[in-house]
């Protein structure tokens, strides 16, 4: 049992191990929405400027926990896909250009590029195969190279990339570097300014323990001026709050990318959950989900059958293990899982396991039991 395990009082035989979709909320962060609705029924908005603080709040623990240089580098958004679309349809294309991705890619950061094939820009996908992918991915570049954009793991195999090797490669060549970090944001340490990235997104609901529908994107202050606008309103202006005001400019700062109210609702769910990742430690919540992962990654690689499609090098991995059994195809296999209340899905090449650092020894050792038992037949 550890500290903080009671702030997730999961049904009795639920096995949840489907972090790398949508994580269960803390109970503090059920309690924040709780006063922050029945203040709503009880005074309306009369504590608006409460709820700012806790907002401002909020930005200052993604600050810390992307480490940017500054509350000013970072919007809330609305998701991931609306911050990587921000960078998309921000940048001013010319044909022939290129984006680099990989050939691995969830949806959200592979269709944002090859939406931009009307404007003449080629989507080169690199595989991830080989023994160094960071390699892999720098030899693609070419003078025509004018972003790469990379999961800072990835959501299938869970292979978890080198990110200062390839921020290093960026700005050597002068190739704007983005991070899809909703896969290591809330999971392991994060660092942009040691990534040297330009842009870096993640959406709340996975290892951050948050709600849907709310998400952060840091956009490094130098390029920032480079991304054209084409969402405005009043909450996006350098004089929000100056309703009279006829004369008007976006915000200096990353809040140009926030053009109307808030989700401030969201806003009280997420800082809640943030709070909780803070009072552990994102050093000791990465070391205990490695335990954590290592101790799945033990228990099934030894059942007869058994194939682990996640990265074998710790410095590989982060909270996901995809895995199949012989005699038993993906879907069958999810399902059954499903049946005993072992919450994953079927990702890639297999079934997608991804605990949390609150995981309990409990609930990794009952799913092993009954991986055995169905590897045995």
């Amino acid at each position: 049992m550890y500290v903080f395990h009671d702030e997730f009082p999961l049904e009795s035989g639920l096995r949840y191990l489907n972090h790398a979709a949508v994580a269960p909320w803390p109970k503090r962060s059920a309690e924040a929405v709780r006063r922050f609705s029945e203040a709503n029924v009880t005074s309306g908005a009369r504590d608006y400027p409460d709820w700012l603080k806790l907002e401002r709040s909020l930005r200052e623990r993604l600050v810390r926990l992307m480490n940017a240089p500054s509350t000013g580098d970072i919007a809330l958004v609305k998701n991931t896909s609306e911050a990587l679309s921000f960078v998309a349809f921000g940048l001013d294309w010319r044909a022939g250009d290129q984006v680099i991705i990989s050939d691995e890619e969830f949806p959200s950061n592979r269709i944002v590029w090859l939406a931009l094939a009307a404007q003449g820009v080629e989507v080169v996908e690199v595989s991830l195969k080989g023994d160094d992918p960071e390699a892999a991915l720098l030899a693609a570049f070419t003078p025509r190279t004018r972003l790469l954009s990379i999961s800072a793991v990835q959501f299938a195999s869970g292979l978890r990339l080198d990110l200062p090797r390839l921020g290093r490669g960026c700005r050597q060549r002068g190739v704007l570097f983005c991070i899809d970090a909703i896969q290591q944001l809330g999971a392991l340490p994060f660092d942009v300014q040691a990534y040297d990235c330009d842009f870096a997104m993640a959406d709340g609901h996975k290892w951050m323990l948050g709600p849907e529908g709310l998400a952060v994107f840091y956009c490094r202050s130098a390029v920032r001026d480079q991304l054209k606008l084409h969402e405005y309103g009043w909450h996006m202006l350098e004089h929000a709050g100056d309703y009279t005001r006829q004369d008007w400019q976006p915000a200096r700062s990353a809040r140009r990318f926030e053009c109307g109210s808030p989700n401030m609702l969201g806003a009280f769910a997420l800082e809640a959950s943030l709070s909780l990742l803070e009072d552990v430690g994102m050093e000791r919540v990465g070391a205990l989900l490695e335990e954590r992962v290592q101790r799945l990654n033990d228990g099934i690689r030894v059942l007869p059958g058994a194939v682990i499609h996640s990265p074998l090098d710790p410095a590989r991995c982060a909270g996901i293990l995809n895995f199949s059994l012989a005699g038993w195809d993906n879907p069958a296999l999810y399902q059954r899982l499903r049946e005993e209340q072992v919450i994953c899905v079927q990702r890639g090449p297999g079934v997608r396991l991804s605990p949390h650092f609150y995981t309990s020894e409990q609930v990794i050792e009952e799913t092993l039991r009954l991986l055995t038992q169905l590897a045995k037949g």
